[in-house]
């Protein structure tokens, strides 16, 4: 019996600090979105994720639609970071306030798009996701609207498309079938606190030790490096820096 009790409490504190080992490597202390990460972006105002499918609108552009969910384990929710349209940013560099970036819907590599067709429900711009491969056009720049240097993890912004200089917005109206249940999103031409947007789920592309540690006049902008990043592809824990939840 007391070879036996000796062998369990080995056993578990070998798992103690096992999971305390995971907790610690998994630890992420990087409070910022950056280039190349991969993530779920939330409606504050709805708890709705930003979300598309190969589901093509039924008027409008006829392009693929963009729509917000209420479930958080939806995988095609997952959109990657990437810079405007023609331009490259460094895998890891936190992206600043008022920088323009795009966001690829990481299932079917179309861009969050938008353009001057109205959208289904409530008449606002139709937003739509756009291109083959991550390659679009001028319509995939958005802007992050926020108030201090870079866009926190932890702070809520808004999302304002380039060439319309809409927002990112969901007005609450939802679909019937086939995709019933799910919320539209749309551009509007206005702030409003349906067009509120935070950094949900998501794998998250840290800066190296490095980088980590230069001061902010130092850091790459985003027609710097090309990131060679592709996060649909499945990679090792050692490939890269991360934080998945």
């Amino acid at each position: 019996m007391a070879m036996a009790s000796t062998g369990t409490n080995a056993l578990c504190a070998t798992l103690f600090f096992f999971l305390l080992n995971i907790v610690y490597c998994t630890k992420f202390d990087y409070d910022f979105v950056t280039c190349g990460s991969a993530l779920k972006i939330l409606n504050s105002a709805h708890n709705a994720r930003l979300h598309s499918h190969d589901v093509k609108y039924g008027s409008g552009s006829g392009q693929q639609s963009v729509t917000g969910v209420d479930s958080s384990d939806d995988h095609n929710s997952y959109w990657q970071i990437k810079a405007k349209t023609g331009a490259v940013c460094t895998r890891g560099n936190p992206i600043k306030c008022g920088q323009t970036v795009r966001l690829t819907h990481v299932a079917t590599k179309r861009n969050l798009h938008s353009h001057h067709f109205q959208s289904p429900l409530s008449r606002n711009l139709e937003v739509s996701a756009f291109g083959e491969n991550g390659e679009g056009d001028e319509g995939d720049n958005w802007v992050v609207v926020c108030n201090d240097k870079y866009w926190s993890r932890n702070e809520k912004v808004r999302i304002k498309h380039v060439t319309t200089e809409y927002y990112l917005h969901m007005s609450g109206d939802t679909y019937g079938r086939p995709i019933h249940g799910q919320r539209e999103v749309s551009a509007y031409p206005s702030p409003s606190d349906l067009n509120y947007w935070q950094a949900a789920e998501g794998i998250y592309v840290k800066p190296t030790e490095a980088k980590s540690r230069r001061t902010t006049s130092d850091d790459d902008d985003e027609e710097d490096d090309d990131d060679g990043e592709d996060p649909s592809q499945q990679r090792r824990h050692s490939d890269i820096d991360h934080d998945e939840f």
